[in-house]
């Protein structure tokens, strides 16, 4: 385990060489940085300079061919040998090192959804993405809200700090945003450091597990050592993801109670296939009218006269662009 500061060095090392292939880091990381605040009366969590690193194995980069923020992910390929197909970057220093790039991610509930178009949006991708992933015999196995992001840089179209989401890049103000509806993002399962690939041959793939952030899989409760199949528990924990962060806390996404409840069942063999459930979500979109999905998503504590105060500036905006009721 890294100590907050040999973290920060280790960054500082390695900035003229990310420099050279392309990334540059904050001004905090430059070999002969000083503190911006020096000799003054700022106080260091006021300056950009004073956000330390985000994590120790993650660092936060610009790409100077576009200006783009992205995000370094440092990986040890003795310990995550399955993240090294995706690095693009080898240490120069150290041979078990490589740096995979990324697009910055933010987590993907942050800001929040407002209507339900939006969250079947996010059902969507998430679905596809884990199917996608069973499709070529890969089983996440750690699924969970943690580990799902959002690239969010068309919501934000003057960008914001990697360190303090809700301000603009240069630190100095709020950083303003449109809504997923205005400006549609992309959503990334993330973190495959215990993912596992079998061979496509493998009828009946078993792993021991290793447990996920998410410890509610029934099939755990009992029994943690004796190794299973790992795709119905991907399935398990992408429906428990949607259960908690929608269903428990919108009232009006009803309509994705049967499939979630198949999705979460304690019986392992009677959960469906990813397969099976992309095309289950296909159907019940397809039954939903426009207006449904245009809805404004309605939080499960908040009052019918709440609700109506949230609804009313959302029925005005479709009334002028329909242009019901105005003026000759």
């Amino acid at each position: 385990m890294w100590a907050p500061v040999d973290c920060e060095i280790y960054w500082r090392d390695h900035h003229d060489w990310l420099q050279q292939r392309g990334y540059m880091l904050r001004p905090r990381y430059k070999p002969d940085w000083k503190p911006s605040w020096t000799g003054t009366n700022k106080s260091p969590f006021l300056c950009d300079d004073g956000q330390d690193a985000i994590r120790p194995v993650v660092m936060d980069a610009t790409r100077v061919s576009d200006n783009r923020m992205v995000l370094l992910k440092r990986v040890d390929k003795s310990v995550h040998p399955y993240e090294v197909e995706m690095g693009t970057l080898q240490d120069p220093t150290d041979q078990n090192i490589t740096f995979i790039v990324m697009p910055h991610l933010r987590r993907y509930t942050n800001p929040s959804f407002r209507t339900i178009g939006e969250a079947i949006e996010f059902f969507r991708q998430v679905l596809e993405g884990l199917h996608f992933m069973h499709e070529h015999h890969v089983a996440h196995r750690d699924c969970m809200s943690l580990n799902i992001m959002m690239d969010a840089g068309p919501m934000y179209p003057d960008g914001y700090h990697p360190r303090a989401t809700f301000l603009t890049r240069d630190y100095s103000r709020t950083a303003r945003y449109h809504s997923r509806t205005r400006r549609p993002v992309k959503y990334y399962l993330t973190d495959f450091g215990i993912s596992c690939r079998f061979e496509e041959d493998d009828l009946n793939p078993v792993v021991i597990p290793i447990l996920s952030g998410d410890r509610s899989a029934p099939e755990f409760q009992e029994d943690e050592t004796t190794p299973r199949n790992p795709f119905p528990t991907d399935v398990y924990y992408l429906g428990n993801v949607i259960r908690e962060d929608f269903f428990e806390k919108y009232s009006n996404i009803e309509f994705m109670k049967p499939l979630l409840e198949s999705m979460v069942n304690p019986d392992v063999d009677a959960r469906p296939t990813m397969s099976e459930v992309v095309e289950t979500f296909k159907t019940i979109v397809s039954k939903l009218s426009g207006c449904q999905i245009r809805s404004r998503l309605i939080r499960r504590e908040d009052d019918d006269f709440v609700n109506a105060l949230l609804y009313q500036p959302l029925i005005r905006r479709r009334i002028r662009r329909i242009g019901v009721g105005s003026r000759p």
